[in-house]
């Protein structure tokens, strides 16, 4: 019996084990993706005779005989043809239920099977199926085909076309629809490794075999009955591998990072680093290939947290390395990168202060949890030039690093991005771009690495865990006297972003209150255990947690109203943003200001709330439980420092329409369509007519990536200066033919209108042509002067007292964006972020055991929200315009993550009484915390 897959028998039988998934995309149904393998995530999901299952669980060979429906056939299913689409797919199209859309074809073919009923419980019919962009809140309205979201409040929500049943189609501050829409719900879309099986010729399969113990040296690789398994093509060692340290981490000066990497070594530091790769012609023959490879170690003294690792005679982990050449500044006491600065007096500040708080706060790992897992496609094509398709936020950067490690030059590598499932700073990272590269270069033939969800866990990057022994002093007044700062960072077994994060996270906390004497010491210290890295937020989410649950005490203490005290301290327009340093960044300006219009809407959301509960008799929910409210505030540098690079080509088509060439990576982030709309804007058009090509490395000169909040202020800048220049030059090319000056030609949508007279653009087009001009411009950007950005957050809550249960009864974040290019998309940026920073104060943590093994290794033991755990969050932005973005706009990726975590703290403090100081806030420790708070102390 055949196997039928959307109408069509299979062209071949499943493998014995087969899962259905990998035999799908095998004949060649790209749309169904791999979240998880486990049945966790829903990414895979796909009807059998019409009934949703997870197809990485189910075998293969119970499909035969049975009809199979993927995202690609799913609109036949409703009696579509041609272009029409399944009822559900018009609904996530219409509403853009999606962000980067990995997860999006598994949540259609979910939602495509309910009924009526089914939709009226999301949170029970959805729990199969996690998407972590959204906040699923776009979802549920696609999902139940709402207009728009209703404003909880009934005030208004600050957001232009909100409420909109249809996207308006043109340029800055409407809802443009995301160019890749239509081929995201249709499962068209390509990532990574949707790449047909007919364009990989020879398509080879690296599997790694990784490291048992926290700290060892290598002495012996036997690969002998490795390279004996059927279908082992080659097994590489660190002896097969360049020596050439350097750092995944990646920035536009990869000094920032220290070099204490290699491909392969012959010391491991931590669980799960790679020994040794295995090059296979199936995936199965890899694995074989690893399970085979015989390895003697010596296990070296090992240390896991940052504590014990600075103590004298704690082992070194790079103390072998010269500290000039790898940039670790005490390689022999494990610091990778420090800092110790004063402002005025902390000794004279405390003397003068009322009140003083005292506290050591605790964040803990946070793995970024991209349903597209890291993944990379390595080739040398008949030139010889090494081709390089991949996951990642940086191609340019990634580009660069292979030419460092390999010896090559730019001119020899060439490095495209898919679309990317999901990135979170995760893939600011080389993490397997290197050793495909260095497999594909020895072996001439393609090859294909693709995480599973246990090594990205495992083996990947996390948030960088803190320790910050907090002391800060107030006087009666409510000004702020002192704060000091005593901040430990485990980077983990290598510095990848360790002195950027520590830096950073040191940086705008501090900055965005006013106090004459501040003092930092910080240290970003190795252990052996899984590396840190760049995540949302950049080390500021850490030191926020902290700092803002301290001006609640503060407050507490001196009598005032908490949200009052941030007001009086925060800084006003104008004033100087200090952290420790006397002297303010130069570049760093205040291009709009909106911090007090973001704490005003806060505190009047928040005012509604309790007066809408009050109404409805809700404002106790019960005897056992207790309500209170918490807030706090963000600030962010809106570009990344010591420049940050774009150039952006566009061109006029000669069908009329639009094409720019832009660098920056499209992962759920909404830059594709800002620069289409930027564009537009600028050309007079609507966003539909730009067609926008990216994330290659053949396109442009150079982007240094979408990170540090960037795809916007920086790339879109250079969009911008392009479209403008195309502008003037199609006026005066125009002005040109028909002889007249270029002040009398307009542009207008498909033409130019030369005093009172359209061209059509394609008429431009074909004298251009003829004449030899190309009707195109260059943009560039360096990422200097550079604004801030604003965000403040508030919760209502209610905490049983007994069990520790907490509910979150309201969520409002007011967002100082600047001139908001695209509503939709911009309140799903913060409505993800919301929901990404519950998840982190609440219950998400890599959890690492005393001999420093990640033991939350897959999703059924790492929770992330699901539908079920999000609230809809109320979302207001500030009226401003930033003189210094493109037209007025600022960026919105990163910080609405900041403020969450301490201001569902606060609330919970305001709640109970009790101040939890570490992360996350889990049941249990409130239940415990509770319990011991209720315990009488001794006298």
């Amino acid at each position: 019996m055949a196997i039928e897959i959307n109408g069509i028998p299979a062209r071949a039988e499943p493998r014995p084990g087969q899962c259905l998934r990998t035999f799908l995309r095998e004949q060649g149904n790209l749309g169904v993706k791999k979240g998880c393998d486990g049945g966790d995530c829903g990414a895979c999901t796909v009807h059998v005779d019409g009934t949703a299952v997870h197809s990485c669980i189910y075998p293969a060979v119970r499909a035969e005989g049975h009809a199979v429906t993927t995202i690609e056939g799913l609109a036949g299913t409703a009696g579509g043809a041609g272009e029409a689409l399944h009822p559900m797919q018009d609904q996530f199209l219409e509403r853009q239920g999606f962000q980067c859309g990995f997860c999006t074809a598994g949540m259609l073919m979910t939602a495509a099977t309910f009924s009526e009923e089914q939709k009226q419980d999301l949170p029970r019919s959805l729990k199969g199926n996690l998407c972590r962009c959204t906040g699923y809140r776009a979802i549920e309205d696609a999902v139940c085909g709402h207009a728009g979201h209703p404003d909880p409040a009934g005030q208004g929500s600050g957001i232009a076309g909100e409420g909109q049943p249809e996207p308006r189609s043109g340029q800055l501050g409407d809802d443009v629809r995301a160019p890749a829409s239509r081929a995201v719900v249709t499962g068209a879309a390509r990532y990574t490794l949707d790449v047909p099986a007919d364009q990989l010729e020879g398509l080879l399969h690296l599997k790694l075999l990784r490291s048992p113990h926290a700290h060892a040296r290598g002495l012996r690789i036997n690969t002998e009955a490795a390279l004996k398994v059927p279908g082992v093509v080659a097994v590489f060692t660190h002896q097969d591998a360049p020596a050439q340290l350097f750092s995944t981490a990646q920035h536009e000066l990869y000094t920032d990072d220290p070099d204490d990497t290699r491909v392969l070594d012959d010391v491991v530091r931590f669980i799960g680093q790679r020994v040794a790769a295995v090059v296979g012609e199936t995936v199965q023959a890899a694995e074989a290939g690893v399970r085979a490879l015989e390895v003697e170690y010596q296990e070296l003294p090992a240390v896991f947290t940052p504590q014990d690792a600075v103590r004298p005679g704690a082992p070194a982990l790079h103390g072998e390395k010269d500290g000039a050449t790898a940039r670790i500044s005490r390689p022999e006491q494990n610091v990778v990168a420090e800092l110790h600065s004063e402002l005025g007096s902390v000794e004279q500040g405390f003397a003068a202060a009322d009140f003083i708080h005292e506290q050591t706060y605790r964040t803990q790992r946070v793995q970024h949890v991209a349903l597209e897992t890291h993944a990379s496609i390595a080739s040398v094509d008949s030139d010889g030039r090494l081709q390089v398709r991949t996951s990642s936020q940086v191609p340019f950067l990634v580009r660069r690093t292979l030419c460092r490690v390999f010896g090559l030059p730019e001119q020899q590598i060439h490095v495209v991005a898919g679309r990317v499932g999901g990135g979170f700073g995760g893939k600011q990272e080389v993490l397997t771009e290197d050793i495909v590269a260095l497999a594909a270069l020895k072996l001439r033939r393609p090859v294909q690495l693709e995480l599973t969800r246990t090594e990205q866990f495992t083996a990947t990057t996390t948030r960088h865990p803190f320790t910050i022994q907090l002391k800060a002093g107030a006087d009666a007044a409510g000004l702020l006297t002192a704060l000091q700062l005593d901040v430990l960072t485990n980077t983990g077994a290598y510095g990848n972003h360790a002195p950027g994060v520590m830096f950073h996270g040191c940086g705008e906390s501090l900055g965005v209150y006013k106090c004459a004497n501040k003092k930092v010491d910080a240290q970003a210290v190795y252990t052996n255990t899984v590396p840190s890295g760049a995540f949302r937020g950049y080390g500021l989410s850490q030191m926020i947690f902290a700092i803002e649950s301290a001006m609640d005490e503060l407050a507490i203490g001196i009598g005032m109203d908490p949200l009052e005290f941030r007001r009086k301290n925060m800084v006003q327009e104008g004033d100087h943003m200090l952290s420790t340093h006397p002297d303010p960044e130069e570049d760093v300006l205040y291009g709009s200001y909106g911090l007090d219009q973001c704490t005003r809407l806060v505190r009047d959301a928040l005012e509604r709330g309790r007066e809408r509960y009050r109404a409805a008799g809700l404002n106790q929910p019960g005897p056992d439980w207790a309500v209170g409210e918490g807030t706090a505030l963000s600030m962010i540098d809106t570009v990344p420092p010591r420049g940050h690079f774009a150039h952006s080509k566009l061109r006029l088509l000669p069908d009329g329409t639009y094409q720019a060439d832009v660098g920056t990576a499209e992962f759920g982030n909404g830059t594709t369509t800002v620069h289409a709309q930027l564009a537009a804007t600028a050309l007079f058009t609507v966003a539909s007519r730009v067609a926008v090509r990216q994330s290659d490395t053949d396109l442009i000169e150079h982007d240094t990536g979408a990170f540090g909040s960037s795809g916007t202020v920086v790339a879109g800048k250079a969009t911008l200066a392009a479209a403008e220049e195309l502008a003037v030059r199609i006026r005066a090319f125009a002005a040109g033919i028909r002889q007249i000056q270029s002040s009398g030609c307009v542009l207008d949508g498909d033409s130019v209108v030369c005093e009172g007279t359209p061209v059509p653009l394609t008429e431009l087009a074909h004298a251009a042509a003829e004449a030899g001009v190309e009707l195109a411009a260059e943009g560039r950007w360096g990422g200097t002067p550079r604004s801030v950005a604003f965000n403040v957050h508030g919760f209502r809550v209610a905490v049983n007292r007994g069990t520790g249960e907490l509910r979150i009864l309201q969520s409002v974040q007011a967002a100082d964006a600047g001139v908001v290019v695209n509503p939709r998309q911009c309140r799903g940026q913060i409505e993800g972020g919301i929901a990404q920073a519950l998840g982190a104060a609440l219950y998400e943590e890599v959890v690492v055991d005393d001999a420093g093994r990640v033991t939350t290794d897959i999703l059924r033991q790492y929770h992330i929200p699901t539908f079920a755990d999000v609230p809809r969050s109320e979302v207001y932005f500030a009226d401003t315009s930033d003189k210094l973005g493109p037209l007025g706009a600022k960026s919105m990726s990163e910080s609405p993550f900041n403020p969450v975590a301490p201001a569902l703290a606060n609330a919970i403090r305001d709640a109970t009484g009790v101040r939890f100081a570490e992360l996350p806030i889990a049941r249990d420790r409130i239940y415990l915390g509770l319990k011991d708070a209720a315990v009488p102390t001794s006298p």
